[in-house]
Order: C-alpha cells, then structure tokens, then sequence
C-alpha cells in the first residue's frame, strides 16, 4: 500500500468512497458522524447515482480506515473508490 491509497490528502480534490446506505437520512448521519473527526472540513454526498458516494474533504492527511470505521458506528460501509487522475 502507499500513501496514496491508504490516506484521503488535503487538497481540493478529496477522497471519493461508495456506500450501501441509501436513503437520505442516512447519508446526512454518515456526514455528520464524519465531520466531527478532526481534520475533516467537508463531507459531499451523491445522492444523484447507486450506489451513493460521497466525498470527503480534508485540512490534514487522514487514514481511510479512520474513516471507514466511523461509517462502521453509523451501521453502514463505507468503499474507497480509485485514486484520482492525474
């Protein structure tokens, strides 16, 4: 693993994650539950496509793992999608 694949990098273009969570009330307990991990500043969600992403944005490097374990305490997953083009 590296870096890259192991850790959402601040920056403008986020970290994209897919989700077995479907209705909105849901995603909006995924984003609150996300937001209050330090370093998180945003949290986008796709409602629009199926399965729903959401995506997040940080002020410091964050472990996925972080991340997926606090989707874990919502009661839903949470997939890392590709890295990003470059």
């Amino acid at each position: 693993m590296s870096i890259l694949t192991d850790n959402v990098i601040p920056g403008n273009h986020g970290k994209i994650f897919g989700t077995n969570a479907i209705e909105d009330i849901d995603l909006i307990e995924i984003k609150s539950s996300l937001l209050e991990l330090d370093g998180i500043k945003e949290v986008l969600l796709n409602t629009e496509i199926f399965p729903r992403e959401f995506t997040v944005h940080t002020s410091k490097m964050i472990p996925i793992s972080d991340i997926e374990n606090r989707v874990k305490l919502v009661g839903f997953h949470a997939i890392p999608k590709e890295i990003f083009k470059l």
